[in-house]
């Protein structure tokens, strides 16, 4: 961990004209506390921030950057924190602009189908917001409790209804974002069909904090669907279970979420719920259906169960309450913290791949898996070719820790040799910063460099970021 010296006491004083003194921390046990988000990064690559800015309003955004620009100083935007691979860790010092005070949602136009709001709107009170005006927000990020707009945009991400609904880039309409410089950009807006000039909306969406720092966005919106229901699916093999979401999708039934766990992910639950595992059960899908009534329901659900028994399904139960609703959910959603509790430290991964990969890709891991002697539940969303690899070790023993890498060094491989992709949600961060060239080749690395330079020219905005 690294403490960079004081930055100058002018500097300090512009800062707190720009945004109120009670809004610019410099108490070194204070901005401690903004060097690390919910990833694993060794202490040596993180840095502790020289001050934290929280400005409330765009304007006072544009201040603090128009000092950080002229003075060459780094500039790290933060949210929430929730985000697995380092986005917003300070890698040099400098300022973590923190987006939690800007909380308003400014203009529902339920006309247009669309909301207005600030980055730090947690992703769960915009989506109740708009739900009791009778629309949907779907992209549901698994930490969509405490992740906030803005690092949604600026991770692209997705969540276990990606499969029907999409990720937050088909829901951003327009943004208002803060240039390196201080300059403000507006992009897109309430027009659903606009090609005038380039899609500068969709730059910025999933640029992890690098090319600019969003203090607004248009969301479009969706009918809030009239009722849901939650099935589970029990199979033998992954292979079965995947072949099931495949068959779904190839005869025209579209879950809202189709989320799979293999064996180990099960073993977990078992053991935190403590509850027994079915016999044979080696996979289990748990998917959310909804639709205008309960006769749609009923029908999809038929559906489903006539295609998965096709596939060798061993075990379907259909929620038939609420509390059961909520009991099958909160077995997915406590997933993560139930698989991590198996052993000291979770490498959590996140790799994309061709839906019909999805059991190949898995078949490698586990081979992996087996090569390096740790560990690897696998959980993700089965719709959309995403999943969440996790490598169990102890990080303190320096040979676990090896092993540990290298299996992350075999997931990455698998997924692009399968013609996948480094990240489905997460982003590239830090932590798959070293794979990000192999990954998207010489010209697409040029290009993305140009696209950097002409931005911030000067290479403040969240530097060391996905390069």
């Amino acid at each position: 961990m690294t403490t960079c010296t004081a930055l100058e006491p002018d500097l300090l004083e512009g800062f707190r004209e720009a945004v109120g003194r009670e809004n610019v921390i410099e108490s070194p046990l204070e901005v401690f506390g903004y060097s690390y988000d919910a990833s694993f990064l060794p202490l040596d690559t993180r840095t502790v921030p020289q001050v934290v800015v929280r400005p409330r309003t765009t304007a006072e955004i544009s201040r603090v950057m128009v000092l950080a620009h002229r003075s060459r100083i780094p500039v790290t935007p933060r949210g929430a924190a929730s985000g697995r691979t380092g986005g917003s860790v300070p890698l040099q010092g400098g300022i973590v602009l923190a987006l939690d005070r800007m909380t308003s949602i400014l203009e529902l136009d339920t006309a247009n189908m669309m909301v207005s709001a600030e980055p730090g709107v947690r992703t769960i009170d915009l989506h109740d917001h708009c739900a009791r005006q009778g629309l949907f927000f779907p992209p549901d990020p698994g930490s969509w409790k405490v992740s906030t707009l803005g690092g949604n945009i600026a991770e692209n991400a997705g969540g276990m209804r990606a499969v029907k609904y999409g990720v937050t880039r088909d829901y951003v309409m327009g943004l208002e974002v803060v240039l390196a410089d201080g300059s403000v950009l507006e992009t897109g807006g309430k027009a659903v069909k606009n090609v005038t000039g380039y899609d500068l909306t969709g730059l910025f969406v999933g640029s992890e904090g690098t090319l600019g720092i969003v203090s607004r966005a248009l969301f479009r919106l969706r009918p809030l669907p009239k009722a849901r229901g939650v099935l589970r699916v029990v199979f033998r093999t992954m292979d079965e279970a995947c072949a099931a979401v495949q068959a779904m999708l190839l005869e025209g039934v579209t879950p809202s979420a189709a989320e799979i766990m293999d064996a180990a992910c099960l073993e977990a639950v078992a053991l935190a719920r403590k509850t027994s595992l079915e016999a044979g059960a080696g996979a289990c899908l748990i998917l959310e259906i909804d639709g205008d009534g309960p006769e749609a329901l009923d029908a999809q659900s038929r559906r489903i169960e006539a295609i998965t028994g096709q596939a060798g399904r061993i075990g379907f139960r259909a929620a038939a309450t609420r509390e059961e609703t909520e009991a099958l959910w909160a077995e997915r959603r406590g997933l993560s913290s139930a698989v991590a509790a198996m052993a000291p430290n979770r490498l959590g991964e996140d790799i994309s791949v061709p839906r019909s990969a999805f059991p190949e890709v898995v078949r490698r891991i586990n081979a992996i898996s087996r090569a390096t002697g740790l560990r690897i539940p696998v959980f993700g969303h089965a719709g959309d070719g995403n999943l969440h690899p996790s490598v169990l070790c102890d990080l303190a023993d320096p040979d676990q820790a090896a092993r540990a890498h290298e299996a992350v060094d075999g997931i990455f491989k698998a997924a692009l040799e399968l013609g996948g992709t480094l990240s489905g949600e997460h982003g590239i961060g830090v932590s798959k910063r070293p794979y990000f060239a192999g990954a998207v080749g010489p010209v697409s690395l040029e290009a993305h460099r140009a696209v950097k330079g002409a931005l911030d020219p000067l290479w403040i905005l969240n530097p060391g970021k996905i390069w």
